[in-house]
């Protein structure tokens, strides 16, 4: 039976050994935070390792995201030489912290690495402190809006990771900057699983997507719950697939952090499971097609 073709729409690598800093992996290894205890991604995660993860598949292209490094101009600039060099990532996804006054700098370095076809900074703002990646909400921020319409001017998309609580202003955003293409991470994070919670993750799901220059990623489920069942992911997979439809979702692998959490074969053989009853042309647009378009890599797929 022929492997099935997939694209990776969100990955990351890290070289430790070689001096890339990356300081919310490397200082509090045991895990204060919503992650658990990364003491066992700790270390180098290359093209080696990582090709090892989807051996089970045919992985065609694949998308990495920025890692939090603590220099995002060297990590695209090693990511550029490790594509020369390996073939992969096939597209970078940089970072930058919009709301600061280098923001344009940062951009216009970026745009020198041929691979580099978006932006990232993690927004997601939560009132516990524990599941806060920041300390207030950007998408109030008038400086980070400032620089969020930069992105325009690069032709970069923007990886949006937000909490379901923040999906209304990040759906004004995107109707503001109709011609960004944002990107949402990670299944929108539905951390919050109680009638209330499900409600606004679906409330925002809906608003999003509406939108039509935002796409979904269903990824990251594991980090909202560490010891997931492909019945328990279920209802947010259908479900970001029902508000999105199958021509703006695709699938991502989210290693290693969700290597914490489970292999790449139990987690991509959920996703194959939980769609199996849709048609071949929908299964290629979700776990190929889509990410191939949203990441601009459809005229190098045959290289």
């Amino acid at each position: 039976m022929a492997k099935r073709k997939i694209v990776d729409a969100h990955h990351h690598f890290w070289e430790l050994s070689h001096g890339y800093k990356y300081p919310w992996l490397q200082d509090k290894p045991s895990g204060e935070g919503m992650l658990g205890n990364l003491a066992p991604i700790v270390h180098d995660y290359g093209v080696a390792e990582y090709g090892a993860d989807p051996a089970n598949y045919d992985l065609v292209k694949s998308v990495h995201i920025e890692a939090i490094p603590a220099d995002a101009i060297a990590e695209a600039r090693w990511l550029q030489k490790t594509v020369e060099r390996s073939g992969l990532p096939s597209a970078i996804i940089g970072r930058v912290e919009l709301h600061k006054s280098d923001a344009e700098k940062l951009m216009a370095e970026h745009r020198g690495y041929r691979d580099v076809r978006g932006i990232r900074q993690i927004v997601n703002w939560h009132k516990n402190p524990r599941f806060s990646f920041t300390d207030h909400d950007f998408l109030a921020d008038p400086a980070w809006l400032a620089g969020f319409k930069l992105l325009r001017k690069y032709d970069f998309s923007f990886d949006l990771q937000i909490y379901p609580d923040q999906m209304l202003e990040a759906a004004d955003l995107a109707r503001r900057n109709p011609e960004t293409l944002v990107i949402l991470n990670h299944t929108g994070m539905p951390l919050d699983r109680d009638e209330g919670g499900l409600a606004t993750w679906h409330g925002g799901m809906r608003r999003l997507a509406a939108e039509s220059n935002v796409v979904a990623k269903i990824s990251g489920l594991g980090m909202v719950e560490h010891r997931w069942t492909e019945a328990s992911i279920r209802p947010f997979v259908l479900g970001t697939i029902d508000h999105f439809g199958v021509d703006r979702a695709m699938f991502g692998s989210n290693f290693p952090v969700d290597r914490l959490y489970s292999s790449f074969d139990a987690l991509y053989g959920a996703f194959e499971n939980i769609v199996a009853s849709f048609s071949e042309s929908e299964k290629d647009k979700l776990f190929h097609d889509n990410a191939l378009r949203t990441y601009r890599l459809c005229a190098r797929e045959n290289e």
